[in-house]
């Protein structure tokens, strides 16, 4: 199974990344990465699957429609991951979605298998929870737009990381992959990375899952570049590393079979001491990036 897949590796029909329960060995998670030129659509069967549909860059409509009703969200978007955050829109299973951008833009459409039918909701940039993690050089932004208790989905969570340059994330290594009630939950992840040039030149970072003796022995350290994607359906991941010069942006996308939907983690017992140092350090000052706008566009 190859984990590290770079740009261009995981492409599927309209996609330049098309990430299915299927191809990816798991039972859950799913992610497509959506590019449409000025004035162009697409349509998709969301099939068994819950969606969140949230713009990288450039904004869009989606529509999601069944036999009965049809509701339509207008989404502002964003310049690009490093410019704010973005509203979203969720669309249920058992429905077709429709994505239109007049100007053109790039969409990231992250699911989930699941069994209860919620309803088709609007996510306004001003209702997400924009949180820093860590201190010192282990400093970075979380957007929690698809947190579990922060918007209400069946079994996805997805949310957005930035990681300043030089600074590592998803650190202390942890792990998700072991059934422990109240401790631990079993949730497959995917990273889908993009990275700040500097005049002109790429960024890129570097990403570490080592086997945890769970599930499949996941083992990756990866040199990743924009539109690369890492699976990781079990292993303790992290860190995350930005190279100087070059903010890191990465999408997480989770879902699992737990009967309750929860980001429940346990830190890699040789690194968890470094969250005790946290408190005598201050937080990178370049974070936030940006905040969340105070009302809806």
């Amino acid at each position: 199974m190859t984990y590290h897949l770079p740009a261009g590796k995981a492409l599927g029909g309209p996609y330049i990344v098309d990430i299915t329960p299927e191809k990816a060995g798991w039972g859950h998670s799913s992610l497509r990465i959506l590019e449409l030129p000025p004035g162009g659509t697409h349509s998709f069967e969301t099939g068994d699957s819950e969606w969140i549909v949230v713009p990288l860059s450039g904004g869009c409509t989606v529509a999601a429609a069944d036999d009965f009703s049809q509701d339509t969200f207008e989404l502002r978007g964003r310049r690009d991951v490093f410019s704010g955050v973005s509203d979203f829109a969720y669309v249920p299973r058992d429905a077709r979605a429709t994505v239109t951008s007049a100007a053109g833009g790039r969409f990231a459409l992250t699911g989930a298998r699941c069994s209860r039918r919620l309803p088709a909701r609007y996510g306004p940039a001003s209702d997400v929870p924009v949180e820093l993690r860590g201190t010192g050089n282990c400093s970075r932004q979380v957007n929690n737009f698809g947190a579990a208790g922060v918007f209400e989905c069946d079994k996805l969570i997805a949310v957005e990381v930035i990681t300043p340059g030089g600074n590592w994330s998803s650190f202390p290594p942890h792990k998700h992959d072991e059934h422990r009630p109240g401790e631990e939950s079993v949730l497959e992840e995917i990273y889908y990375f993009e990275f700040a040039g500097h005049d002109g030149t790429p960024g890129l970072g570097y990403q570490r899952v080592s086997p945890s003796g769970q599930g499949q022995g996941t083992d990756v350290l990866a040199e990743v570049r924009d539109g690369d994607v890492v699976l990781i359906p079990d292993g303790w991941h992290g860190p995350s590393m930005a190279t100087p010069g070059h903010h890191m942006y990465y999408l997480n996308v989770m879902a699992g079979p737990e009967a309750d939907r929860a980001w429940l983690i346990c830190d890699h017992p040789d690194h968890a001491w470094v969250r005790d140092t946290w408190p005598d350090q201050p937080v990178d000052p370049r974070l936030p990036l940006y905040t969340a706008p105070e009302t809806s566009a």
